[in-house]
């Protein structure tokens, strides 16, 4: 089993989510998907994210954006960054990850998700920006927007964020195999599949 706690605010997170699926179907493992709010892991346990945006080291800055274009060129993907908006308040995507999670349609409308601010620099806070994510998901906006404002919903994602915390966690993504074998980042990838092989 493959569980991946993600937010749709991270570009690494982007790579990860796509690079993951063929990597478990290989496996025969199955992937438990677990929407978070990463802004709460950091606010929680990795204050250092927001010291390093405030004084950033221009050549790891430089570097880290270079290593982010390889690794989406690798994944065939394409990455804006940085966007527009940067960080963006991602919650209402979420708490929209966690309501479309039982009905199977979550994995299509975060991979949307992640293409309109990755890919298109739009800003995923907006309504609008919603609403045609989930037009363009099957999903209808009315009941969206209905669901997300729910406690049921807002609890669920406060679970899951305080569960990574709980578990070791630090931010997005972060993957466990079989429960306690921890990785953090897409570029884990490799370490995962060695993990995967092991148990095979």
């Amino acid at each position: 089993m493959i569980e991946f706690f993600f937010d749709c605010s991270s570009p690494w997170t982007y790579l990860a989510f796509h690079n993951i699926p063929p990597l478990a179907a290989e496996f025969g493992a199955e992937i438990v998907w677990k929407p978070i709010l990463v802004g709460g892991v950091f606010n929680a346990v990795n204050p250092s994210v927001y010291a390093s945006r405030e004084k950033p080291v221009p050549a790891k800055a430089r570097y880290m954006l270079k290593d982010l274009n390889d690794w989406a060129r690798l994944s065939g993907l394409a990455i804006k960054m940085p966007p527009s908006v940067f960080p963006v308040n991602s919650v209402k995507a979420m708490r929209g990850c966690i309501w479309l999670l039982p009905q199977g349609k979550m994995v299509d409308f975060a991979t949307k998700t992640f293409e309109a601010y990755w890919g298109r620099d739009e800003d995923i806070s907006k309504d609008d920006v919603l609403t045609r994510i989930c037009e363009s998901t099957g999903v209808a906006p009315k009941s969206f927007f209905e669901a997300i404002a729910s406690s049921d919903i807002k609890d669920t994602l406060r679970a899951n964020t305080d569960e990574l915390i709980a578990r070791g966690g630090f931010g997005s993504p972060t993957i466990f195999v079989d429960g306690a074998d921890m990785y953090f980042g897409n570029d884990r990838a490799p370490l995962i599949r060695a993990a995967l092989e092991r148990r095979r």
